[in-house]
């Protein structure tokens, strides 16, 4: 993805992050709030952009065999219940990055805000949206694109 925006990405060790920021041998890096808070990234980086290009959610994985052995009821309980679940997940990392990005602002981060159309579209130019396509499906894409809105 950021190749298709311009840049130049480097794998890092998450342990030496830090010392690459800090010694400018990489001028970003894509974490979470809640990884720049914990590894200090904000003592070495003045700036953070927002640009809601992930997200990182949880993986139920169960047996299959054994998922198609239980009754319907209770198949229709658990999947019911990981999904409300899944829903309060989603308010609980939000709620946890806006009280992270208020902390972070106070240690001195400045944020931004950039324009998600334009970002989106230069993805979309350079490719990345019909690779990724590809690589799903139609059928999951066309999910994926109801939730986010039209890529390709």
């Amino acid at each position: 993805m950021f190749s298709a925006l311009g840049a130049s990405p480097a794998s890092i060790n998450l342990s030496e992050v830090y010392s690459a920021l800090q010694t400018k041998v990489v001028d970003g890096q894509e974490n979470p709030l809640v990884t720049i808070d914990t590894a200090k990234f904000y003592e070495v980086q003045k700036y953070c952009s927002l640009t809601n290009h992930m997200w990182d959610g949880y993986w139920f994985i169960g047996n299959r065999r054994a998922w198609e052995r239980l009754p319907t009821d209770l198949k229709e309980i658990v999947s019911r219940n990981i999904n409300d679940a899944a829903l309060l997940q989603r308010t609980d990392v939000e709620t946890l990055s806006n009280t992270l990005k208020a902390d972070l602002q106070a240690k001195g981060l400045e944020f931004i805000d950039p324009d998600r159309p334009a970002f989106r579209e230069a993805l979309r130019k350079a490719g990345f949206y019909q690779e990724w396509k590809k690589k799903f499906g139609e059928e999951p894409w066309h999910v994926f694109e109801g939730a986010v809105g039209q890529l390709t």
